[in-house]
């Protein structure tokens, strides 16, 4: 077999190296990129799973941050969101603990219905350690009254697919460059049998994975498969992004995202700068306010003029079609408001080794099983980034026209069993644990009308007395952990 990949940045990168490491040499790779073509390449936050991707590959840790100038992520602060004036955390991981089965946010429900004066936030080890400013990753050994924070990481993305691309050409992966100029497919079967570059050079493939970004030169310019719009459910359709300075006071390990009258503002801390942007709507903020919005709020001194993106949301009818499978943007565009980005690359490229092509020869069974999985979890990502916008108490014309949108019904279900009595609705495979959606729910002003009857069943001065307990045993214990900026400068820093 040789496989194809046709375009190169985060996500192009991202599946060669992995195929390459899977594979082991027994088929092919030929990744095709242009130089001329610019990838997106800002400061990227992730969540949790990119660490497994990493140790598929055999990348060791520490060399992964120093080649990426990366920080630790523990979660993500959400300002002015529910209503302005408003914060609150988004983290990685579990909060307190449950007791006798009860989930521990249904106990701390029942605390703050008698005036409980500490946010569910502060009985999360991410959370805490994230508003104190620490940060330790788990190791052998490791004393067990200190929590296990669960984390991610920020990044520069285009140091982040350099390192990929070294890491592809060492285990076989040959790197063409040009601009393709043409695609030639099968007169009967319309499969992809080539692609044609500048100067005359031809491709030929078995399969091919189109990385080729919002153009979708393959999956949807050759095969046009079609275009599935989601716009009509979240709006935002352009996007600004600036490097500045780095600061003290800016390097923490978490990323900040800040609601404003139309859309929001991302701000994502690296070793060697601070990743800024704007996502918002432009029926209801031109370009040029959106651009002194985002640069009036940068913490430093800019590097650069604020580089515009433009996109609607939603995804392709077909993720797989014929003997062609997109990943990343060509395969469609959630904003970054969760860092589900390269996630939604990683999870693709899996789930591609999962169904592996046997031959160039269609295979119906594996390209349904792909679009069915794909699908899936697209809307369930989809759902938990509608959430945001649907439950807020803004009054700016953006936010009360969020308010008013007919959400999903999978979404809605999970709004009015949460609102009824604080139980998460659980979806086969999700990706966001129910913790995740507690934080955002309770973050965003959905407080639930009754708790879980078990939860009354402890004495409310033993409970009281317990929470209590658990919080001062936790904040003391993360008080221990080094801070973010020793933990980097001691064992990952950048050169």
């Amino acid at each position: 077999m040789h496989y194809v990949i046709v375009g190169g940045g985060t996500a192009g990168w991202m599946t060669a190296a992995c195929l390459a490491q899977s594979l082991r040499g027994a088929h092919r790779l030929t990744l095709i990129e242009s130089e001329e073509i610019g990838t997106i390449g800002v400061g990227e936050a992730t969540i949790p799973p990119i660490q497994f991707y990493n140790k598929v590959l055999g990348v060791a840790e520490p060399d992964f941050i120093r080649a990426t100038q990366s920080t630790f992520k523990l979660g993500i602060e959400f300002k002015n969101w529910g209503r302005a004036g408003h914060r609150y955390f988004h983290q990685f991981g579990e909060f307190g603990a449950n007791v006798s089965g009860v989930s521990f946010h249904q106990l701390w429900l029942r605390l703050a219905h008698h005036g409980h004066p500490y946010p569910l936030s502060d009985y999360s080890p991410a959370a805490t350690a994230a508003y104190q400013g620490r940060f330790l990753p788990p190791f052998s050994g490791m004393s067990k009254d200190i929590p296990q924070l669960s984390y991610a990481y920020h990044f520069d993305a285009s140091l982040y697919a350099n390192f990929l691309r070294d890491y592809s050409q060492k285990r076989g992966v040959l790197r063409i460059e040009g601009r393709i100029t043409e695609v030639d497919r099968d007169g009967e079967s319309g499969l992809i049998n080539a692609v044609r570059l500048e100067g005359g050079s031809r491709i030929a493939g078995d399969f091919f994975i189109d990385c080729s970004g919002f153009r979708g030169l393959l999956i949807e310019q050759s095969l046009q498969t079609g275009y599935e719009d989601w716009s009509h459910w979240l709006p935002c359709n352009r996007a600004l992004a600036v490097p500045c300075e780095r600061t003290t006071d800016s390097f923490v390990p978490y990323t900040r995202s800040t609601a404003d009258r139309a859309g929001w503002l991302w701000r994502i801390p690296l070793q060697h700068r601070t990743g800024n942007g704007h996502v918002y709507c432009s029926d209801f903020l031109s370009d040029d306010e959106a651009a002194d919005v985002l640069m009036r709020g940068l913490d430093g001194k800019a590097l650069s003029s604020p580089r515009p993106l433009r996109f609607q949301t939603g995804r392709r009818k077909k993720f797989w079609n014929g003997n062609c499978v997109a990943i990343g943007l060509a395969a469609g565009f959630l904003e970054p408001l969760e860092s589900t980005s390269l996630y939604l690359v990683q999870s693709a490229i899996f789930r591609l080794l999962s169904l592996l092509p046997h031959s160039s020869r269609p295979d119906p069974s594996a390209e349904i099983e792909f679009n069915r999985l794909s699908t899936l979890e697209w809307e369930q990502l989809r759902d938990f980034i509608l959430l945001h916008y649907v439950v807020n108490d803004r009054d700016e014309p953006f936010w009360r026209e969020c308010r008013r949108v007919t959400v999903p019904d999978t979404l809605a279900h999970r709004i009015e069993l949460f609102r009824a009595r604080g139980k998460v609705a659980r979806h086969d495979g999700q990706l966001f644990p129910d913790s995740s959606w507690i934080a955002v729910m309770l973050g965003q002003g959905l407080m639930p009308e009754r708790w879980d009857p078990l939860a009354d069943v402890m004495p409310l001065a033993d409970l009281e007395k317990q929470a209590q307990g658990l919080r001062q045993r936790l904040h003391q214990s993360i008080a221990r952990m080094p801070s973010h900026v020793d933990f980097i400068e001691q064992h990952c820093k950048a050169a």
